[in-house]
C-alpha cells in the first residue's frame, strides 16, 4: 500500500447554520483516534492544529446567518488548503459544511497551479447547491457547491476565477433537496445519485462511473463526507438528520473504492456535532470511514463496543 503524509487541519466552523456544536468536531475526531488509525496504516500524520477565521466584523444581515464570519472562514480555509496540498493529503476536520466553501476553493487553486482538473465527490443527504439569494433558511452550509460552480450572489466571498465544471461533480446519497435547488440542478450536468437509485442499482456502479471519469482526465479528487450521508440510526451526531441514509456497509464500500482508485487528494469530514452524539459513536464511525479511505480493509476493522 502506498503511504501518504496525512495533514490534519481542524476547522471548527460553526457559523454555517444556527444550531451550534460543530465547533467541537475537530477535537472529537482526534479523541476518537484518527491519528492512531492513520499511523497504524503506515501513513505519516502531521496535525496542523485548529484554524481560526481571518479577521472580520459581524454586521447583522436581514436574511443570511453570519455571512461575514463565513467569508472569513472561507478565506482562511482556501489559503490553508492551497498551502497543504503540495505537502500531502489534507484532511479537514469539521466543523459544518460551510467549511467546504474554502476547502474546495483552495483545492481548485492548487489544481489550477498543477495543471490538472479538480473533481469533487459530495457524499451528502443534501445537494448544498443554494446561493445566498435562493436559500430560505439563510444557512450558508447549504451553499458550497453553488459557490464553487460559479452560481451568482456570493458578493464579498473570494472570487472564483474558473468555476468548477458541472461534469466534474458527483453528489451521492441525496434524499433532501429543496425545490429551488432541484430546479437549478436539473439544468446542470452534475451527476446526482439519490437513495432510490442506490436502492435499485447499488452504490458501486454510479461511484465507479465517476471515478472512471476522474482517472481518464488525470484529475485530482476532493471528497467531502457529511455525517448525514449516513443513516441517523448509525450516525446520530448531526443537526440535519434525514432518515433513509447510507448504511455503514455502503459507506465503507465507497471509502474502499476511493482507496483502490488512488485518486483522492483531499478530504473533508463535516457536520459532526459531538453535543448530539451517543458515547462518541458517530465520531468513531467517521474515523473508521477515513481509515477505509486510506487503506484499511474489511478484515482489518476493529470490533466496537459502544
Amino acid at each position: 500500500m502506498t503511504t501518504q503524509n496525512c495533514i490534519l487541519i481542524g476547522a471548527p466552523v460553526d457559523c454555517g447554520k444556527r444550531r451550534t456544536g460543530c465547533l467541537m468536531g475537530p477535537d472529537a475526531y482526534r479523541t476518537a483516534g484518527l491519528v492512531a488509525a492513520l499511523e497504524d496504516l503506515g501513513h505519516s500524520v502531521e496535525d496542523r492544529g485548529n484554524l481560526s477565521p481571518n479577521p472580520f466584523t459581524a454586521p447583522s444581515h436581514p436574511k443570511l446567518h453570519a455571512p461575514a464570519e463565513t467569508i472569513a472562514w472561507t478565506e482562511a480555509l482556501a489559503e490553508a488548503a492551497a498551502a497543504a496540498l503540495p505537502d500531502g493529503l489534507p484532511i479537514f476536520l469539521g466543523g459544518d459544511h460551510a467549511l467546504s466553501l474554502g476547502t474546495v476553493a483552495g483545492a481548485m487553486q492548487h489544481a489550477a497551479t498543477s495543471g490538472r482538473p479538480l473533481f469533487v465527490l459530495w457524499l451528502d443527504a443534501h445537494s448544498d447547491f443554494h446561493t445566498p439569494d435562493s436559500t430560505d433558511s439563510g444557512n450558508l452550509h447549504g451553499t458550497p457547491l453553488g459557490y464553487v460552480t460559479g452560481r451568482p450572489g456570493f458578493e464579498g466571498f473570494p472570487v472564483i476565477e474558473n468555476a468548477l465544471p458541472h461534469e466534474n461533480v458527483a453528489i451521492i446519497g441525496l434524499r433532501s433537496v429543496d425545490p429551488q435547488e432541484r430546479d437549478a440542478l436539473q439544468e446542470t450536468r452534475i451527476q446526482r445519485v439519490d437513495m432510490r437509485e442506490i436502492d435499485e442499482n447499488g452504490i458501486a456502479r454510479p461511484l465507479g462511473r465517476f471515478l472512471d471519469r476522474v482517472a481518464a482526465a488525470g484529475g485530482m479528487l476532493h471528497v467531502s463526507l457529511d455525517v448525514d450521508f449516513l443513516d441517523p440510526s448509525v450516525a446520530p451526531a448531526v443537526g440535519t438528520t434525514v432518515p433513509g441514509g447510507a448504511t455503514v456497509r455502503e459507506a465503507h464500500l465507497v471509502m474502499e473504492m476511493l482507496h483502490d482508485s488512488g485518486l483522492m487528494t483531499s478530504l473533508d469530514l463535516v457536520e459532526l456535532n459531538p453535543f448530539l452524539d451517543e458515547r462518541g459513536r458517530t465520531a468513531q464511525v467517521m474515523v473508521d470511514l477515513a481509515a477505509s479511505a486510506l487503506g484499511r480493509r474489511v478484515f482489518d476493522r476493529p470490533t466496537r463496543a459502544y
